[in-house]
């Protein structure tokens, strides 16, 4: 079977693009740069450089393959609708990624008691309304002879399978910590976030592949924790002692910017991943975040 499939430099979809390779199947892989190109192709990856805004490229690519993978942005709507035209009537597969944050509120490092499965229904943030806008236009073209899919990870950690092995929210804080002195959450830290490991999440993209009927949504997790749990790991991991601070969510915007402190860094994201389990058999094996940090490929680095 040939995949296509985008962000193959990327941490996710690099992941992803390994494991089915793993399993014998041809992937091509949307990259920016002849770079990024020699990158991939070392891998196993056949490279097509371009990007999401080439509409005829992503035509093209996805009229000759058999499925379709969107693992580079969880928000570009003209190549998702790009990705949908080519596909229409053919009854090919098209697996969108998503983000858990598409639940999350802005709670300023408060605990938030709200808890999510796929058949909860919930009103998004300003910040993620066309998100979900665009994940019910995809998950319709089901009706349009497309086999759409929607994994929405939560948040993601551990060493990836591709170029680039580094996740994005724990190496911040990370590198916050160790840039300061100290780890730093903000306000008291009590927000919780699901999370999943990336190999578990590239194992639910196969399964997905594979059993996923037309029209599912799927969240990933396997466990959850406090921004302020996940502080004090850094801190131990660091040699700080587990000793954390607050900072405050304009001291947070400084570092990582006023999107992400507001909607994934300081917000509540909590999510349960039922139809994987139930419906695709997936059972997450990998190590717990909070174990990753102290023992494993964070304590490494």
């Amino acid at each position: 079977m040939k995949i296509f499939l985008t962000g193959a430099s990327g941490y996710i979809g690099g992941s992803v693009a390994a494991r089915l390779l793993e399993e014998g199947y041809t992937v091509r892989g949307l990259v920016r740069t002849e770079e990024k190109a020699s990158l991939v192709r070392a891998k196993g990856i056949e490279p097509v450089i371009g990007s999401l805004d080439d509409d005829a490229l992503l035509k093209r690519e996805a009229s000759a393959a058999d499925t379709v993978i969107n693992a580079a942005s969880a928000d570009h709507r003209p190549a998702a609708e790009a990705f949908l035209e080519a596909l229409s009537g053919s009854g090919k597969t098209f697996i969108h990624t998503s983000g858990s944050s598409i639940i999350g509120q802005r709670d300023e490092g408060l605990y938030g008691e709200a808890l999510f499965d796929e058949n909860t229904s919930f009103e998004p943030s300003p910040a993620r309304a066309a998100r979900v806008a665009l994940n019910r236009d995809i998950l319709a073209a089901a009706e349009n002879g497309v086999r759409a899919v929607i994994i929405a990870p939560s948040l993601i950690y551990g060493e990836g399978l591709g170029v680039n092995p580094h996740s994005m929210q724990v190496p911040w804080l990370i590198d916050l910590a160790r840039r300061t002195g100290v780890a730093r959450h903000i306000g008291p830290g009590t927000n919780v976030w699901s999370n999943v490991h990336i190999h578990d999440l590239a194992e639910l993209y196969l399964l997905a592949l594979n059993g996923a009927p037309a029209g599912a949504f799927f969240y990933a997790e396997n466990g959850e924790n406090a921004m302020r749990d996940v502080c004090v790991a850094i801190s131990k991991m660091l040699g700080y002692g587990g000793g954390t601070t607050e900072m405050t969510l304009a001291e947070a915007a400084g570092h990582w910017g006023e999107g992400p402190a507001n909607d994934t860094m300081g917000s509540n994201s909590r999510v349960r991943a039922v139809r994987a389990r139930t419906e695709l058999g997936w059972a997450p094996a990998g190590p717990s975040l909070i174990e990753e940090i102290e023992s494993g490929c964070y304590a490494k680095s």
